[in-house]
């Protein structure tokens, strides 16, 4: 859904929501352009409805990209511009909250700078990482991609870097997640940045312990820990 003011990122377990992913030409959202938008429904925890398109970049794919996604210029030279696709996500999105793995630092740069040029608004729907998720309920593991966590919960990755598949994957994995519950020692269950609403972290810097937003870098918010370390 479209408006002025942009959505906030939560850090908790929703049952509806829309999970998404791009494909790209490349890792920056300043020059690359999208190539493949997928997403999938979820009401309840369970997937109701799908949506899928290339979109013909109006430029070359990198021959990179397209070792990583497998998208070729052949493939998406009849496809819909970017701007025809994006209309359509939002259509299928509606007010929804979104849910993606890395989407607060990648795909949301992307759907946001676009939606900006095109139409002059923002994508006003509150979202969810997974990958913040993850790293908050998981502090165990060492690595986060998706196809990791879906190795820890035992789930496919049949198809992985294709963004359809890639969403089903995450949808998922969001769903284990969900359940998983607060480390005793993560230190940050409950306590609220004040400035933006994420949750706060503990994190050791140059001159000791403090307290920093998860929504870092966006958000920069600290406190000092207090005489006990809390």
């Amino acid at each position: 859904m479209l408006g002025n003011t942009k959505g906030k990122r939560l850090d908790k377990y929703v049952e509806d929501y829309v999970v998404f992913d791009l494909e790209t030409t490349g890792i920056s959202c300043i020059k690359d352009r999208v190539v493949e938008i997928s997403a999938v429904k979820v009401l309840k925890g369970k997937i109701a409805d799908r949506f899928s398109t290339l979109v013909n970049p109006e430029m070359k794919i990198p021959f990179r990209a397209s070792e990583v996604n497998h998208i070729t210029d052949d493939m998406v030279k009849s496809a819909p511009v970017f701007e025809q696709a994006l209309d359509d996500f939002n259509t299928f999105a509606g007010g929804m909250v979104l849910a993606g793995h890395n989407i607060h630092t990648f795909d949301m740069k992307f759907i946001q700078r676009d939606a900006k040029a095109y139409w002059g608004q923002v994508f006003i729907n509150d979202y969810i990482d997974t990958l913040a998720l993850a790293r908050q309920r998981l502090p165990q593991l060492t690595n986060y991609k998706l196809t990791d966590l879906a190795g820890y919960y035992r789930i496919s990755t049949e198809g992985a870097h294709r963004a359809l598949a890639d969403c089903v994957m995450n949808q998922q994995v969001f769903e284990k997640l969900g359940k998983e519950p607060w480390p005793r020692t993560s230190g940050i269950k409950g306590k609220k940045c004040p400035k933006c609403g994420l949750l706060m972290k503990k994190r050791n810097g140059r001159f000791g312990g403090f307290w920093g937003c998860s929504g870092y870098p966006d958000c920069r918010y600290t406190e000092d820990l207090g005489r006990n370390g809390q």
